[in-house]
């Protein structure tokens, strides 16, 4: 049985019944078996084998070997062996860089060993949530994009300026009740989808370690319950981030058509990046970019799969809490630049 904690031992149980079946019916790959034959007596194991080929790839290369060419005798190992491959992997990814090196192996220390397992989840589950995050980020860019620059274009802004609260107060206001729509509204729609998710796959499934579904090299100490709750949380002050940049830009427009442009385009603008620009650049531009968190090409969720670190002198921050703490400054600044932009605003 797959499900469970996932031991050395039934890691490997399973690669020898693979090898034996394969062995059985005299192929070499899993699709050359007979029909039936993969869904009877290799797939209730898969879970379990997962990442076992990556503990097993070339240190220098990362090329990986097929099940066939493991030795079951070196599954042993086995968590001793993930740490041995993350130093490759880390050197490969890093270089010379020891600061990113080591903070990468005591990240990976504290993830929670043995790791657990319940087949049933599908991955693409997390990727439909962060589609829908950033289909909320545009929906929420459209509503906050008119705020200022309607009233500028209609003129009503002259009049609601000349009143006792008409200019700072006012503004504050308006940022407060566009940041409370937005985030109220994505949470409401993120927490229906994570509650309607776990209930169709199973609550159980949750509890598996995210290294058995990505990466088992992933140095985030997590389960899939924790992970979609740090992307709801994460998605939250993205979209908060944005609303606020949003509201700047409104500021800064007579025309309700140029704010929403420029808004969506900065909501775009991290997938625009990281297809035109140098990987070494475009990974700090997406992180600190508001919309870059719901990315569909540069969200925290691919971050948190991955082993990119920022180096700034002799510390090395994880890409994923690099960009958290870029959403959280940005909100209150851009926040604080749209009051101070609409009170400094000239009535033409």
């Amino acid at each position: 049985e797959a499900a469970g904690t996932v031991t050395p031992e039934k890691v490997r149980e399973a690669v020898e019944i693979y090898q034996a079946c394969l062995n059985h019916y005299g192929v070499e790959q899993s699709y050359d078996l007979p029909a039936g034959i993969y869904e009877t007596e290799i797939l209730p194991y898969v879970p379990v084998i997962h990442g076992v080929k990556t503990l097993f790839a070339d240190p220098a290369t990362g090329i990986e070997p097929t099940v066939m060419e493991i030795d079951p005798e070196k599954i042993d190992d086995y968590y001793q062996a993930c740490e041995d491959q993350l130093a490759a992997q880390m050197v490969r990814e890093q270089g010379n860089n020891l600061s990113a090196r080591n903070t990468a192996m005591n990240m990976y220390a504290d993830v929670e060993k043995p790791f657990e397992v319940y087949p049933g989840f599908n991955s693409n589950a997390l990727d439909y949530q962060t589609m829908l995050a950033f289909l909320i980020v545009l929906f929420c860019a459209v509503i906050a994009a008119p705020i200022f620059s309607a009233e500028y274009q209609s003129g009503a802004d002259d009049i609601l300026r000349c009143t006792r609260r008409g200019k700072c107060y006012l503004a504050a206001v308006k940022i407060l009740s566009a940041l409370c729509i937005s985030g109220i509204a994505f949470m409401i729609c993120t927490v229906l989808y994570i509650l309607i998710s776990n209930t169709l796959f199973g609550w159980e499934c949750t509890k598996t370690s995210i290294q058995m579904i990505y990466s088992i090299l992933t140095l985030a100490d997590m389960d899939l319950r924790q992970l979609q709750w740090f992307l709801a949380w994460t998605g939250l002050l993205c979209v908060l981030a944005v609303v606020s940049f949003t509201l700047f830009l409104s500021t800064n427009f007579r025309s309700t058509v140029a704010a929403l442009a420029t808004a969506l385009l900065f909501c775009l603008m991290p997938l625009i990046i990281s297809v035109i620009m140098p990987e070494s650049i475009s990974n700090w531009l997406c992180s600190i970019l508001p919309a870059g968190g719901v990315g569909l090409q540069t969200s925290i969720l691919y971050a948190v799969q991955d082993f990119k670190f920022f180096n700034i002198g002799n510390m090395a921050v994880w890409t994923p809490y690099a960009a958290v703490i870029a959403y959280i400054i940005e909100i209150p600044l851009f926040a604080g630049l749209t009051v101070y932009s609409y009170v400094r605003h000239t009535v033409r």
